[in-house]
């Protein structure tokens, strides 16, 4: 028999309690599968595998559970401080592990595996706990019900609310504060001996003030972690619920970094943005309307606004943290010419995919694709034919289209996937390079469906781009061009990221 706390308030307490731990548990999952994709690229993968490992273990930690035949409300107590302080710190020890060493998939998947085994604990330690306060069948319905339901609130709140708000370290720390929340509440209905309760009394304060202290120096310890990646000094980062961005700044020269991978460089980025832009708005026959898919920091916009024909611009980007970036922050505004604050100009925060497959409204003369490069399937879907079939639908016959295709001598199969994509939604392909000095060399896809001329007079500042050298980047020099087999990336198959990844590996191998 137990004395003290009533059965109600005990039950109460403990049934609460399933609802918090599993919040707490599905967000380090999603915390852990952000973080690798993040830092590694490719989040359908990484994302799997952390999933694949989490479930796993905690398959691991209720079998483990077995084994636990005393003094169940101490261990589950305990349990929750070792989850609070392991989970609560995941995210500062996966990005240490990253910044100063060489072991972050060691890291990734140890942490990952003892947090689920730990996570697998809880529930059978509660129910068995509660086993003298209902039947079986409404104690299993009812736990269950609200493990599944704190599940559901985890999924919601991490990309809407914490994220976003939080930030990755913040969140790890926040969540590990309310596993230790729910071990300081258990304590308050536990009813063994003084001396246990003391015991487990300062082991939930020390967590708490530890996480605390976490939080207090989670801004510095992100800082100087985020820096070690980079040579240059950080002067603006931001997790957004799409991805990390980190502006560095140095000797005149700025640049931008999405999770991790570098965008642009304020040094060269000129001869990018002039050979994406210049060379379909010379070909267009009109360039009244253009449209801009990807490129959210605004420097080709930049560039299409130098043709004088130009009277509306539609910028079509998924993250509205970029786009505001861009846009208000007067050093990237520098950048871009304020270009993306010009009365012309619009910009629209949406999934390029679905806008295109929704779009209904007057044909494009001209258009640029500035999309990033393939490295997962999530950007992966920007290069399909389907895609290319939607963009099709909504230029004019005599518009002309430059696409982003990566570098087609560092990732050659990869760069000919997307022309044979091309190709396949029906259009008509001329592929063209450039060396920008901080990339080497990059390549692009001219698209058009009526024959190309080269009849536009060129803005008269552009400081790479002359009529002189539009002709040079057709030429493609023999290790740029030799091609594999004909490879068509569709939503179904998604062939370009694997093409993409195998480039990337060989070349680094």
């Amino acid at each position: 028999m137990r004395g003290g706390p009533q059965p109600e308030r005990f039950a109460r307490v403990l049934f609460l309690s399933s609802f918090f731990v599993a919040t707490c548990g599905l967000v380090y999952e999603l915390v852990a599968g952000a973080m690798a994709s993040y830092l590694l690229g490719d989040s359908v993968t990484q994302f799997s595998l952390v999933i694949g490992c989490y479930l796993s273990a905690m398959g691991v930690g209720s079998w483990l559970s077995r084994f636990i035949d005393r003094n169940l409300l101490a261990r589950f107590v305990e349990v929750e401080v070792a989850v609070a302080l392991l989970g609560g710190f995941e995210a500062p020890l996966l990005f240490a592990s990253f910044a100063y060493t060489d072991s972050f998939r060691i890291a990734l998947f140890g942490i990952v595996g003892l947090v689920g085994v730990l996570v697998g604990l809880e529930i059978p330690l509660l129910i068995r706990i509660l086993e003298k306060e209902a039947s079986l069948k409404e104690l299993v319905a009812r736990v269950m019900f609200l493990d599944y339901i704190g599940a559901l609130v985890a999924s919601v709140a991490f990309p809407m609310l914490l994220l976003p708000g939080l930030g990755l370290l913040r969140t790890s720390l926040v969540l590990g504060l309310v596993n230790a929340a729910v071990a300081a509440w258990t304590l308050t209905v536990f009813d063994g001996p003084q001396a246990v309760k003391r015991r487990l009394a300062v082991l939930t304060g020390g967590a708490i003030a530890a996480l605390i202290a976490g939080l207090f120096w989670a801004g510095t310890l992100e800082k100087s972690m985020e820096q070690a990646l980079y040579a240059d000094p950080i002067v603006f980062h931001k997790t957004t619920p799409y991805q990390r961005i980190v502006v560095t700044h140095a000797d005149h020269d700025t640049r931008l970094y999405l999770n991790g991978g570098l965008q642009f460089s304020s040094v060269d980025e000129y001869r990018y943005h002039e050979a994406l832009v210049h060379v379909p708005m010379a070909a267009s026959a009109r360039r009244e309307r253009v449209l801009v898919l990807g490129g959210g920091d605004g420097l080709a916009v930049r560039e299409v606004l130098r043709w004088p024909e130009v009277r509306e611009v539609v910028l079509v980007d998924l993250d509205p943290e970029m786009t505001q970036l861009f846009s208000q922050h007067e050093g990237m505004m520098l950048l871009n010419g304020g270009a993306l604050a010009d009365p012309r100009v619009t910009v629209v925060n949406a999934d390029a995919f679905r806008w295109l497959n929704d779009y209904r409204g007057e044909l494009w003369d001209s258009a640029v694709v500035d999309f990033p490069d393939p490295h997962n399937f999530g950007v992966g879907k920007l290069y399909t034919s389907f895609l290319f079939q939607r963009l099709r639908r909504v230029m004019a016959t005599d518009g002309v289209v430059a696409v982003q295709s990566t570098s087609p001598l560092f990732s050659r199969d990869a760069f000919w996937c997307i022309h044979d994509t091309l190709e396949e939604a029906g259009w008509q392909v001329e592929p063209y390079h450039v060396h920008v000095p901080t990339f080497g060399e990059w390549g692009f896809n001219l698209i058009h469906q009526q024959e190309l001329v080269f009849s536009g007079s060129l803005p008269p500042d552009l400081r790479f781009i002359d009529n002189d050298t539009i002709p040079t980047l057709f030429h493609f020099p023999r290790d740029a061009s030799a091609r594999g087999e004909r490879v068509v990336n569709r939503l179904d198959n998604q062939a370009l990221v694997r093409l993409y990844e195998r480039d990337w590996r060989r070349l680094w191998n």
